[in-house]
């Protein structure tokens, strides 16, 4: 009984390890112009693989996080994320909403993270 009480502890940390490293990434894909206001994680598996799938939604706010979050939203289906351990096998927009008086950008984007190895 101990020895799973240890190993589910320990996989929770991997994984808060894991949002941390991938959030950090979309932080630098946003030119750190960007705040998380929701982040949803959960496991996910087929077959062959596993992984956990992310709903991350981030706001920008102002002109110059603005024309940093239309970046983001250009360059995320394609950008190459380098987290250890894990391959980014999906990344997509999902959802913007614009808003001009005050100036805020929201980006709801998913991503489906499989386990390398």
């Amino acid at each position: 009984m101990h020895n799973a009480a240890v190993t589910q502890r320990l996989a929770r940390k991997h994984r808060i390890g894991i949002s941390g490293k991938l959030l950090a990434a979309l932080a630098d894909l946003a030119q750190h112009k960007a705040r998380v206001i929701n982040h949803h994680e959960a496991s996910w598996a087929s077959i062959t693989f596993a992984g956990t799938r992310h709903r991350i939604t981030l706001e920008f706010r102002g002109e110059e996080a603005i024309e940093a979050g239309e970046c983001f939203i250009a360059f995320l289906p394609e950008h190459e994320f380098t987290i250890a351990g894990q391959l980014v096998a999906d990344a997509a927009v999902v959802e913007v909403d614009h808003s001009l008086d005050p100036a805020v950008l929201t980006i709801t984007c998913e991503l489906l993270l499989l386990e390398e190895g």
